[in-house]
């Protein structure tokens, strides 16, 4: 079941590094203040560069800040205040506000620590304020059904949590029309790229995502993640059904190499999990089910897992029953066959026939078992 990701906030810490300049990326600068505080504030701004947090931190004593620094294009960054921590924010950081970054001066005012902000002065994070504005009444409806969700889970009510699932569709599906009209009234903005990326999200559509690739400005295609989007493309075209599967090979737990053409002759599910992930696991008794009920007509999987730590893994596999063939080659989110596939979420799985052609991808739960029968009726 997909999810929105309507808090952007990661609970986990944060490691404070410098930024240094280069020259092959481009200046930013933040200036802000704090209207109204009682005490000084320290403040954190951070962003990610080359797949790494990067996270700069100030304490002003009179609300005035600034903060300054590269990116290799304008991208978003977070901008956190410390508050006393406590059980539901244990790091003790409160978001202030998600910023656009890029050339020139981002002017931000903050009336009080959380109120809302006001952020303006450059191109890029003016057309995410006219972004967010369209999707403010969306993005609140979200944040409250998130949050009955948390609390359904914590009381483990199983029926509640389904009953709300289709609501987060409902959501899902509002917003990417919201997002895919913004793109068809602004296919200029400077923000073309990332608002692409939240239609597109981690599953590619490449019928439906190339034609507003397309639309993008010709700066924004040609930006280092314009590049990168358009290798994504490439990617999903490759892995369409009907398409040959990406041939790989792994080592097995014992250290000998798995091959996927070694599958041939059955249908296969490569399945792409870790045991360190929560939805994988929870989705891990389904794949049981399946694998079990058609283990005998002609049907298999292949775990490819994208652990680092080898007995976490294997204490995973042999606590949920993984029967099947398992692989990896312990580089966690840099899994060779990972990267081969484009796998930037899990769990994904694609379903190979016999003659190594991919048939289906994602599929879960009451999906899988559907499409199986499908195949063995």
């Amino acid at each position: 079941m997909k999810r929105l990701l309507w808090a952007a906030v990661l609970l986990s810490p944060v490691v404070t590094v410098a930024q240094k300049e280069n020259k092959n990326e481009i200046p930013y600068q933040i200036q802000g203040k704090i209207v109204q505080q009682d005490s000084p504030t320290k403040l954190y701004f951070r962003l990610r560069k080359a797949g790494k947090w990067m996270t700069d931190s100030i304490t002003t004593p009179d609300g005035s800040f600034a903060f300054v620094g590269t990116v290799p294009e304008p991208m978003t960054g977070q901008l956190f205040a410390s508050v006393p921590a406590g059980p539901d924010n244990p790091i003790g950081r409160k978001e202030l506000s998600v910023l656009y970054v890029g050339p020139g001066i981002t002017t931000v005012t903050v009336p009080a620590i959380g109120e809302k902000v006001v952020a303006s002065g450059t191109p890029w994070q003016d057309a995410f304020n006219k972004l967010n504005t369209r999707t403010a009444n969306v993005d609140k409806q979200g944040r409250e059904v998130a949050k009955e969700y948390q609390r359904l889970r914590d009381l483990k009510d199983e029926e509640g949590m389904k009953k709300l699932e289709t609501r987060f569709d409902q959501l899902e599906a509002s917003r990417k029309a919201i997002l895919r009209k913004y793109l068809a009234d602004f296919p200029q903005s400077p923000i073309g790229l990332y608002v692409l990326n939240q239609v597109a999200g981690y599953e590619l559509n490449p019928d439906e995502a190339e034609p507003l690739f397309n639309s993008l400005s010709k700066d924004v295609k040609k930006s280092p993640s314009g590049k990168q989007f358009a290798a994504r493309l490439d990617l999903a075209k490759k892995l369409t059904p009907g398409q040959p599967a990406l041939e790989f090979s792994q080592n097995d737990a014992e250290g000998k190499p798995v091959s996927l053409a070694s599958f041939r002759g059955k249908y296969v599910l490569v399945d792409f999990w870790a045991s360190w992930c929560g939805p994988c696991r929870a989705e891990n008794p389904n794949v049981v089910n399946a694998y079990n009920k058609y283990k005998d007509k002609g049907f298999t999987i292949l775990g490819v897992s994208f652990d680092e730590n080898k007995e976490k893994w294997l204490e995973a596999v042999a606590k949920d029953e993984l029967a099947w063939t398992q692989v990896s080659d312990l580089k966690g989110w840099a899994n060779e066959a990972g990267k081969l596939y484009g796998i930037r979420a899990i769990p994904q799985n694609l379903l190979i026939d016999p003659q190594g052609k991919i048939v289906a991808k994602n599929l879960r739960g009451e999906a899988l078992d559907k499409k199986l029968a499908e195949l063995f009726h």
